[in-house]
């Protein structure tokens, strides 16, 4: 075989050998592989319209819902809760007023307005439990209006990222199917280690044979 033929495999050879490696394909190939292992769960149709779901359904909706928890409108519902306490001071108030008034004891009065005014009386007798649990409320609300004010820029954040996952399941599910990457290293190594091969032993084995036969220790006969 031509020289000049041979050398230019031999570089060939060592191109295919020394490039994978230069350029670190076989670790990259590794990372390629763990992270496609990493997606798969996540990439799967039913996981990527679970995740859709939830968020056209229920974090979108919420997003409508996150700018009435301003921090003005937090205010203003500390206000109407300062009202109950004052509320609670003039209930406590009103059966003795009335009872005065109508010339009736206050026990009469109590059980006039459970007759009369059923709803009323129950709303009176359920105001401390209200005015508790309306201060839990907003005592919750107002420590989160800095985290109810980031949900629609995080919906718009997030909203790419949804769409992006949508239109690649079919994509994610083709390149998943390739066999693993961390043999891609070795589609060039391995033919570039054969052509190494045979052109050095065009180039070199006559030579190597040569070497040997000057250097091989003389054995006399007798």
């Amino acid at each position: 075989m031509n020289r000049k033929l041979l050398w230019g495999v031999l570089v060939i050879g060592l191109a295919l050998v020394v490039a994978p490696l230069a350029l670190s394909l076989p670790s990259k190939a590794s990372a390629g592989e763990r992270m496609l292992n990493s997606f798969q769960p996540i990439m799967q149709p039913d996981q990527v319209r679970t995740t859709a779901r939830y968020y056209d359904e229920v974090f979108v909706p919420l997003g409508k819902v996150a700018p009435m928890m301003s921090a003005q409108n937090v205010a203003r519902f500390q206000g109407y809760l300062k009202g109950f306490a004052g509320m609670q001071g003039d209930a406590a108030r009103l059966v003795p007023l009335l009872a005065q008034a109508l010339h009736m004891t206050p026990a009469q009065v109590q059980a006039l307005m459970a007759r009369q005014l059923p709803t009323m009386a129950q709303m009176l007798r359920n105001l401390p439990a209200m005015q508790r649990d309306f201060g839990a409320l907003f005592g919750t609300m107002s420590r989160n209006v800095g985290i109810f004010g980031q949900v629609p820029a995080g919906l718009r954040h997030y909203k790419p990222l949804v769409r992006t996952m949508q239109a690649n399941v079919g994509h994610y599910r083709q390149v998943n199917s390739l066999p693993d990457f961390r043999v891609f290293a070795w589609f060039f190594i391995v033919p570039g280690l054969l052509l190494i091969l045979l052109a050095g032993s065009g180039l070199f084995g006559n030579w190597t044979r040569t070497w040997v036969a000057t250097h091989r220790p003389h054995v006399s006969h007798a």
